[in-house]
């Protein structure tokens, strides 16, 4: 049989394709009117975009136009990825004799090398530096066809886990503990009706164990986290658990149940330490708690922006700063309950790790730094004076 062969342009495309996407982790970006040119992200990555072009251009004006129109298409990237700053490596496989290369090496957020075969790569130390392993990785032994077979293959095998690994993630299921913590509520804000003399009397709350401060202090630790399960009138219980159930509901299927249940104890806990900083008045509620599951999810939505970022953008930072803006205007809220579950949430959700996307690394530091926040709160709860 007679041996098909690829072009040199196209074999090298498919092996910088396999490593990139196989290798380093990097998925397409669909993008309409981007002809001849290969997208590819990893908002973890140094260069968040590699961008592989294999249109020819033939002269300095031709990549000038190209580039320009680069960074208007990065402008859109970041902005739907909720990104302060990326970085893209454009690799051009048919380039003209007539660019004068040295001047394009880096343009403002873009680097740009001219590659005709692997061994091009090692001139660009900017690339070696980051991927090590770029030439060794792209060298195959198969040929023609049956490189091209193994190529799509693997990139298909590739893309399969990680389309398995997002719906494992975002596949919906059932909020048991977000209902349990809503039954929880429901039971106290009842017993206390029930055994007391009601959800507004202060006695009845400081007896139900409600978040007051010369209390705390006094060796009654255990107020930091049955405050959150209790609520001042109705409006306040319906409020609490309506958020709870509509935010809860996604958090407990993005993290899992055991980081969800964590999240939200330590979050109530470092919201309730902030309280009594700033004041000794009796407080009580879960919205301390609350606001922690949106640190979580802000923080999750981060790492999964490719997928969240639209939403990201328009409707949890805006919910959160709603939320906040009406903590510090309307009278009898505790705002400072609120600061401190939504920096607590963001930290320990930092720590546990976001599923699929934490490194070691970032968890380590997640964890040194909640504990020096948790030791921080303390330390002004207990030794500091009330603010």
């Amino acid at each position: 049989m007679e041996e098909v062969m690829l072009e040199k342009s196209d074999e090298l495309v498919m092996k910088l394709l396999h490593f990139f996407i196989t290798e380093q982790g990097y998925s397409p970006i669909v993008l309409h009117g981007a002809k001849n040119e290969i997208w590819l992200e990893n908002l973890e990555n140094s260069y968040q975009v590699v961008r592989i072009v294999s249109n020819y251009i033939h002269n300095d004006e031709q990549m000038s136009f190209d580039l320009y129109r680069t960074e208007q298409i990065l402008k859109r990237v970041k902005k739907k990825t909720c990104s302060f700053h990326m970085e893209a490596l454009s690799l051009f496989v048919n380039l003209g004799d007539s660019v004068h290369m040295n001047d394009y090496t880096h343009v403002g957020s873009i680097s740009c090398a001219n590659v005709k075969k692997i061994s091009d790569l090692k001139k660009y130390p900017f690339i070696i530096d980051e991927f090590p392993t770029i030439t060794k990785k792209t060298s195959f032994k198969e040929k023609g066809v049956e490189l091209f077979m193994k190529i799509t293959k693997d990139i298909s095998l590739k893309n399969e886990e990680e389309s398995k690994k997002a719906n494992q993630v975002f596949e919906p299921k059932k909020p048991v503990v977000t209902y349990i913590l809503i039954a929880i509520n429901t039971i106290m804000f009842l017993a206390m009706y029930f055994f007391g003399n009601g959800s507004e009397n202060v006695y009845t709350l400081l007896h139900f164990g409600a978040n007051y401060g010369p209390l705390v202090r006094a060796g009654e630790y255990y107020r930091l986290l049955t405050s959150a399960f209790l609520h001042i009138g109705i409006l306040h219980f319906l409020m609490n658990n309506y958020a709870l159930y509509v935010i809860g509901t996604q958090l407990e299927s993005f993290l899992g149940k055991a980081k969800y249940i964590c999240v939200y104890l330590f979050s109530a806990i470092a919201g309730n330490l902030l309280s009594i900083v700033f004041s000794d008045y009796v407080s009580a509620g879960a919205s301390g708690a609350i606001f922690g599951l949106f640190g979580s999810l802000l923080y999750f939505g981060y790492h999964y922006r490719i997928y969240l970022g639209t939403v990201l953008k328009s409707q949890i930072i805006p919910l959160i700063l709603v939320n906040l803006i009406m903590s510090f205007v309307i009278p009898g809220i505790d705002a400072a309950a609120h600061i401190g579950g939504l920096v607590g949430g963001a930290l320990i959700t930092m720590a546990l790790g976001v599923p699929f996307k934490s490194t070691q690394f970032e968890k380590t530091n997640g964890w040194i730094l909640t504990l020096i926040f948790i030791l921080f709160l303390w330390f002004m709860a207990f030794h500091g004076l009330v603010l």
